[in-house]
């Protein structure tokens, strides 16, 4: 078992959550999506998005889907087009 494996079942148990339910892979690509597409702090609070969503009934990989999505084609509100002023 490797250092995050052991942490995440440590962490689970803590937590009150069957490690195998714990969909590392899916939240750690998740987080790299929003990190690189997106801003590194967004990656913590996207992952905890992702979790209140799944709390709520939400299918995880549904809602990872679509947030790497947003990520992979977010712009700052700064930098998105702005429709012509009439």
């Amino acid at each position: 078992m490797n250092q995050l494996d052991a942490w995440v079942a440590a962490a689970g148990e803590q937590a009150g959550v069957d490690p195998a339910d714990i969909p590392t892979r899916l939240v750690l690509d998740l987080a790299r999506d929003v990190a690189h597409g997106v801003v590194r702090p967004g990656a913590p609070v996207t992952a905890y998005l992702l979790g209140l969503a799944v709390g709520r009934g939400a299918d995880p990989a549904e809602v990872a889907a679509r947030l790497s999505e947003l990520a992979g084609s977010w712009a700052p509100p700064g930098d998105r087009p702005q429709p012509p002023i009439p």
